[in-house]
């Protein structure tokens, strides 16, 4: 459920190469209406090349929400029970997608965005059907399965975003974004609905009817997407060496390395708890390949992955906020669907039918932003966000289990496709203007590796305080104690991220006020001269 600002950043760090590549206004239209290749397309090819690009974000977040209501349901059939354990579903997808998304766009930028969007299509039709397999086998080859699956998305997503910055001008550009924004709620709809159809047959079909959609996905990219030469010759013209360093590999290994075993560690604990030693330990070594990661980065990159010297305290203000609103989103969607099932009584079709409202709202939402973003300065909008994480958190922390549809949970649906659909498009603008211009093209999927991350993060925080106050959950109480605690939880965050927010808000005024002073004065001096 995100917007489609991010592709932005693509697009500034391409239009930005090109005047020193043309010398002249005729070169610089012969070569726009080259790479804009997709401008010239009839509607119906220029249908199916927005419908393929998008898949990418449909099946991300399909891939995500066909596990949530299920998840008890494929616990059953290998005998896992733990809320721990079960928890891996969700978060193990979404830890390997937001490890790996910034490296995705990376791959992409120096590959091919179109070569690296086809191989995370088939790898993710591939490890769908491990997914549905793995119920011959047993509950780790699962786990496994659906870990490896969010290495997909980690590849399309970013990939697809820069393939619609350098195949459609401006205009056509923004209204493709804008689909890609809608296609997140549609994609998680899909996801909550056959995801339960699937489950009342057999559920490995959740993960076999996702393989053979996403395959035919992978066959249609090939066709519907054109070819980008003109970077492909770009990247001809380098050496092997100057490939690797701007791959950044040691960076990349040693970041990699030290988010999967920070991550690793909180939902681990959820299933040994924390008096395993190994836990401990892969929580120690996180922070050193971190360090690693940093003095890398710092001191030896000559193209980082991640430019952490450019950081700045506008950009620490973004990353506070969208990953308070983002953990909360997780911790929310998780938690509140265990609440239905285990404690209210509801099904998965029923809950299906309770989220049904973030179809219009969700693609209302991206589409509005999309048209208002460019107006309305963006700290605005990431305050209006984080105001409706809080007023989403707190009215799920407050709902009686058994209270009418239509008073708390109608409107915390409503209210939370707001924050979603608007935060992101709101971290990115402010990303964009807290950076040089040379790093713009990594703000995507700097952004999204913030996302998807800490909605996986969230989860194994939320995880250990459920367990340390659910007594065991051997009870309806004590799970709905554990349950609760999560959601206030969520609430204590997007206080937070509210707090943050708003700090940021009256920064920006400050400077706004500021420069236009500084402007006043020096038209004041102009005019005595």
């Amino acid at each position: 459920m995100t917007t489609s600002s991010p592709g932005a950043q693509e697009i500034a760090s391409h239009e930005l190469e090109m005047p020193s590549r043309h010398d002249n206004v005729s070169e610089q239209t012969g070569q726009d209406e080259y790479v804009y290749i997709a401008d010239r397309y009839n509607l119906i090819r220029r249908i199916i090349f927005i419908m393929t690009v998008c898949s990418s974000m449909f099946t991300n977040q399909l891939g995500l929400c066909n596990s949530l209501t299920t998840l008890e349901i494929i616990g059953d059939s290998f005998g896992v029970t733990a809320p721990g354990q079960l928890s891996w579903t969700v978060s193990g997808y979404g830890l390997t997608l937001g490890t790996f998304v910034l490296i995705g766009g990376r791959l992409g930028d120096e590959f091919g965005n179109k070569a690296i969007f086809i191989i995370g299509m088939g790898w993710l039709a591939l490890t769908s059907m491990m997914a549905g397999v793995s119920v011959y086998s047993s509950w780790p080859v699962f786990v496994l399965a659906r870990v490896l699956q969010g290495l997909g998305p980690a590849l399309t997503v970013p990939n697809a975003l820069a393939i619609f910055g350098k195949c459609f001008s401006q205009g056509p550009r923004n209204m493709g974004f804008a689909w890609f924004a809608a296609s997140a709620p549609v994609g998680a709809m899909a996801g909550l609905l056959f995801g339960a159809l699937f489950a009342m047959a057999w559920w490995p079909w959740i993960y076999w009817s996702q393989a053979l959609g996403v395959a035919f996905l992978f066959v249609l990219a090939i066709f519907a997407i054109p070819n980008m030469p003109v970077e492909g010759e770009k990247n001809q013209r380098r050496t092997i060496r100057e490939t690797l360093d701007r791959l950044d590999l040691p960076g990349g290994a040693t970041g990699v390395t030290a988010l999967v075993l920070f991550n690793f560690a909180w939902n681990q604990s959820l299933v040994t708890t924390w008096d395993e030693p190994y836990v401990y330990v892969c929580l120690i070594l996180s922070f050193l390949f971190l360090a690693a990661f940093l003095f890398i980065e710092i001191r030896l990159a000559r193209h980082p992955i991640l430019p952490v010297a450019v950081l700045t305290s506008d950009i620490a203000f973004v990353f506070g906020c969208t990953a308070a609103g983002w953990s909360t989103f997780g911790i929310w969607l998780f938690y509140v669907i265990r609440i239905c099932l285990n404690i209210g009584g509801q099904t998965p079709i029923q809950l299906a039918a309770w989220l049904s409202p973030i179809l219009v709202t969700g693609i209302s939402t991206a589409l509005i932003v999309g048209k208002i973003i460019t107006k309305v300065p963006a700290p605005f909008i990431m305050l209006f966000a984080m105001l409706c994480y809080f007023l989403t958190s707190l009215l799920m922390a407050l709902r009686p289990v058994h209270s009418t549809y239509w008073t708390y949970f109608f409107f915390a649906t409503i209210i939370a496709t707001f924050a979603m659909d608007s935060s992101l498009p709101a971290a990115t603008i402010i990303f964009s203007n807290a950076v040089p211009r040379q790093y713009q093209g990594m703000g995507s999927s700097v952004i999204m590796t913030i996302v998807v991350y800490s909605i996986s993060l969230g989860l194994g925080f939320a995880g250990t305080i459920e367990l340390q106050i659910n007594n065991g959950g051997h009870t309806k109480a004590e799970l709905l104690h554990g349950y609760r605690g999560t959601l206030w939880f969520s609430v204590g965050l997007t206080a937070f991220g509210t707090i943050l927010a708003l700090i940021f808000l009256l920064k920006d005024l400050r400077r706004r006020k500021l420069a236009r002073n500084q402007e006043g004065e020096e038209k004041n001096d102009s005019s005595e001269i």
